[in-house]
């Protein structure tokens, strides 16, 4: 996987004069990082909640023949759930299509119920399809997230165009920051994410001009309870890199780094893209398998206290991705270098 050129922040060039750019509650720190690397101040707009819970939102600034983006970062907390902020980002992309909006995309750098793509259990739903749905039924004209959890279900789910970035160059520079000429290892914590790693893995021999081994943990996961004991690579010596699109309570990750370190690596290093942290990450996430662990911002660790965890976590912005792909539907030019496949 080549390089994208990921272009520094810059004055707006004329063809930004018709574009808007939204950022709701919520995702408002990122939202500025965006703008400032697209050189594009963010458009105005008003929330307001009403005593019943219902609320409003709308566009302040005119958007009647733009091209606008709405960023919102779809997790749970810490004011809002998910479902929360998908209503909100529906009905305030609903108002930009009313108010003439020429194409509304919808930027989610973490979009909720990515993981439920498929039926597990008899009368299961496919979440992802009813959240394209709704997305769809409001007039949506693309949807662009980082590193989604299956990129093939997510691109089957939705009609309108679906945009699935890698956060390949966004940790890549952090990584390398981290390893000097030791061997690496790039570790994938279960069969269904050996895409995504065999991916930063290519990327990472480019990077550091070497060869980096791969190697594969086994996993199961049946009511919550999560099993396998097979550990299949030569980690033996190397710094091994485990690497995820997004960590909830640690267990998959630490049970890989375990197995990483039994199979005799030097140092293990977890690789992520949207840290959930959720209750009772703290405790599994300080275990001393995992030397340092590497997120995006596309999910703030509000949730993380213990200095512990905290301490050992890298923070990668992921700003300068997401403008640059913003800048790049804006003007039409390809995304192919930024994207999943």
């Amino acid at each position: 996987m080549a390089q994208p050129s990921i272009r520094a922040p810059a004055g707006p060039p004329a063809s930004f004069e018709r574009m808007r750019l939204f950022a709701l509650a919520g995702t408002d720190a990122l939202g500025r990082s965006i703008a400032d690397h697209l050189g594009q101040p963010l458009a105005r707009h008003e929330e307001r909640d009403f005593e019943d819970g219902e609320h409003k939102a709308r566009p302040l600034d005119a958007v009647a023949g733009a091209d606008v983006y709405v960023v919102h970062s779809l997790h749970g907390g810490p004011t809002q759930s998910a479902n929360d902020k998908l209503c909100r980002l529906l009905f305030f992309m609903g108002a930009c299509r009313d108010a003439g909006a020429a194409r509304v995309t919808a930027v989610t750098p973490y979009l909720c119920y990515a993981r439920k793509d498929r039926r597990t259990k008899p009368n299961d739903p496919v979440t992802t399809r009813y959240v394209a749905a709704l997305f769809e039924a409001i007039g949506t004209d693309a949807i662009v997230t980082l590193e989604v959890h299956n990129e093939a279900a997510y691109e089957n789910a939705f009609r309108c165009r679906a945009i699935a970035l890698s956060a390949a160059p966004l940790l890549l520079e952090r990584i390398k920051a981290m390893v000097g000429d030791e061997p690496l290892c790039v570790v994938s914590p279960d069969l269904g994410g050996g895409k995504r790693a065999d991916m930063l893995r290519e990327a990472l021999e480019h990077a550091v001009g070497r060869p980096v081994g791969k190697a594969f943990a086994e996993k199961h996961r049946s009511a919550g309870v999560v099993s396998g004991d097979l550990f299949v690579g030569e980690v033996a010596g190397t710094t091994a890199i485990v690497v995820d699109d997004l960590v909830s309570t640690g267990g998959t990750l630490v049970r890989a780094a375990r197995a990483a370190r039994a199979g005799g690596a030097r140092r293990v290093f977890a690789c992520i893209t949207h840290g959930l942290f959720m209750p009772g990450a703290e405790a599994t996430l300080a275990d001393p398998a995992i030397e340092r662990i590497i997120a995006t911002d596309t999910v703030p660790p509000f949730r993380l206290q213990d200095h512990a965890v905290k301490d050992k976590l890298d923070v990668v912005p992921a700003a300068p991705l997401i403008a640059e792909a913003i800048r790049r539907l804006h003007t039409n030019a390809p995304l192919t270098d930024l994207l999943v496949f």
